[in-house]
C-alpha cells in the first residue's frame, strides 16, 4: 500500500502562519483546477428563490452591501474553502439591471482554512460585498462546504481510530463519478494518504492505489494463485513500484488461499515479493477456517472480516514462514470497528474504507456523520446589523482575511 505525504493541518497559534497557510493553499489550487460550469454564474445551479431575490432587489432599485455569515451545525473538519474562494473569484454575477460585472475586488472575505476544526455555530466564512454579486452562489458554496467537510470529517475520525495504520479512501464506487476528484481531496484534508482512483488524487498529484478486484480472479477462472502471479508479472513489466497485494476471500477460505498464494509468489519471484493480502469477506458469510467455531457456538462475531479470522490468518502466515506479508482488511469498517480492532491488538496492516465515509452509515453508532450542513445568513446590511432573530453576527478571531494583492487575482470572470 503506497501513500503520499500527509495533509498539513493549518497552524493554530499564529495569525501570520494562518495567513500564509490560506494563501499558500490558494496558490496550489488555481481557479481553472475546479472546472466550474460557466452556467453557475447565471444562477443555473442556484435554488431559484436566490435568483428571484436578486432580481427583486435590483428591480426595486436597491444594491445593498451585505455581510453573509456561514456556519455549520456539527463538530468537524472544514474543507472546500479554496474552492469557494475560487468560485467567488470567477462566478460572480452581473447586475440584473445595469449589466455591470461584479468582480472579486468588490468583496471582502474572511475564512477558516481547509483542515481547521469546526464547532457548531462557529462562523466559518464571512463574505462582505454587494448582495447582487453573489446571491446566486449561496446554494453552490454551501453545497461545496457541506460535501467536502462531511468527507473530511469522516475520514479524520477513521484516521484517529486507525492511529498509525494506513487507510485507503475507497469511496469512488459508492457515488456519482463527478464527485470523485473533490471527494478525494476532502479525504486528503481528513488525513487519508491514499485514494482508489487517479481522479481522486487529481487535485493533489496522487495516483490511485490498489491491486486486484474479485473480477480479476474471475477472469482467471477463479484461480487466485494464477491471478496473483499474472498480476505480479504485469507489475514487474509495467508498474514496478506497485506492491503486490492479493485478494484472498474469493472462495471464502482465506487461510488456504493466502498460503497457496504466498508459497507460489515465493517460489516464482522470491522472498518479499508478496506485500500483503486483502480480506474482504462478506458480512453474510463465515469463512471456512471458522466454520467449526460457528457450528459450535453460533455465527455471532464470526461473520465478515472479524478479529478471529485475522488472527487465524496471521498465525497461519507466521507459521508458514511469511511474517512479512501484511493483512489489509476492507468491507464494513467504521471508526467504531477500527477502534475495537486496535484496542484488541488485531494484527492488521491497513484498512480500506468506502461508502461509510460518504454518509452511508449508521451515524454516531458507527462514529461517523450522515451529513454536514452549512447555513448562510445575512448579518449586516449597508454597515448596520441586520439579521433574523437568533442568527446574529458571531465574531471569530480564527478567521483569516483574504488578501487579493497576495494572490494577484485577475478581475476577469471565467
Amino acid at each position: 500500500m503506497t501513500s503520499t505525504a500527509p495533509f498539513a493541518a493549518p497552524p493554530t497559534d499564529s495569525r501570520e502562519a494562518r495567513y500564509r497557510a490560506l494563501h499558500d493553499g490558494l496558490r496550489a489550487f488555481p481557479a481553472a483546477l475546479f472546472q466550474f460550469d460557466p452556467r453557475m454564474r447565471e444562477g443555473w445551479y442556484a435554488d431559484r428563490y436566490f435568483v428571484r431575490t436578486a432580481n427583486t432587489v435590483a428591480f426595486d432599485g436597491r444594491d445593498p452591501v451585505v455581510q453573509m455569515q456561514v456556519f455549520a451545525k456539527q463538530h468537524g473538519i472544514i474543507a472546500g474553502v479554496y474552492e469557494v474562494i475560487r468560485m467567488l473569484q470567477t462566478q460572480l454575477a452581473r447586475h440584473p439591471v445595469s449589466g455591470r460585472a461584479y468582480t472579486i475586488r468588490d468583496l471582502s472575505v474572511e475564512t477558516l482554512v481547509d483542515g481547521d476544526p469546526l464547532s457548531p455555530r462557529e462562523t466559518a466564512l464571512l463574505i462582505t460585498g454587494p448582495y447582487l454579486a453573489f446571491a446566486h452562489l449561496e446554494t453552490d458554496y454551501l453545497g461545496v462546504l457541506a460535501r467536502r467537510s462531511l468527507v473530511a470529517t469522516n475520514v479524520r475520525r477513521v484516521m484517529d481510530a486507525a492511529g498509525s495504520k494506513p487507510v485507503i479512501f475507497m469511496g469512488a464506487r459508492h457515488d456519482d463519478w463527478r464527485v470523485q476528484t473533490p471527494d478525494g481531496y476532502a479525504a486528503r484534508v481528513g488525513g487519508a494518504g491514499s485514494v482508489s482512483s487517479d481522479a481522486g488524487g487529481a487535485w493533489w498529484g496522487a495516483s490511485g492505489v490498489g491491486t486486484m478486484p474479485h473480477a480479476m480472479i474471475a477472469a482467471f477462472g477463479g484461480d487466485v494463485v494464477a491471478a496473483t502471479l499474472a498480476f505480479a508479472r504485469y507489475c514487474q513489466a509495467n508498474e514496478p513500484d506497485v506492491k503486490v497485494v492479493s485478494l484472498v476471500d474469493y472462495h471464502n477460505d482465506v487461510v488456504r488461499d493466502t498460503l497457496a498464494v504466498a508459497r507460489a509468489m515465493h517460489d516464482t519471484f522470491g522472498p518479499g515479493s508478496l506485500g500483503a493480502v486483502r480480506v474482504d469477506t462478506s458480512e453474510r458469510l463465515v469463512d471456512a477456517s471458522l466454520a467449526a467455531d460457528a457450528a459450535a457456538r453460533g455465527r455471532d462475531g464470526l461473520t465478515g472480516v472479524n478479529a478471529e479470522l485475522v488472527r487465524r490468518l496471521r498465525a497461519a502466515l507466521d507459521g508458514a514462514g511469511f511474517p512479512d506479508v501484511g493483512i489489509i482488511v476492507s468491507g464494513g469498517f467504521t471508526p467504531a470497528k477500527i477502534r475495537r480492532f486496535e484496542r484488541e491488538g488485531v494484527p492488521v496492516a491497513g484498512y480500506g474504507i468506502g461508502s461509510s465515509l460518504l454518509g452511508h452509515n449508521d451515524g454516531e453508532s458507527d462514529g461517523l456523520l450522515n451529513d454536514f450542513d452549512f447555513t448562510a445568513d445575512v448579518v449586516m446590511v449597508d454597515g448596520r446589523l441586520e439579521s433574523k432573530v437568533g442568527r446574529g453576527f458571531v465574531p471569530n478571531a480564527r478567521l483569516v482575511p483574504l488578501d487579493l494583492s497576495a494572490l494577484d487575482l485577475p478581475d476577469s470572470h471565467g
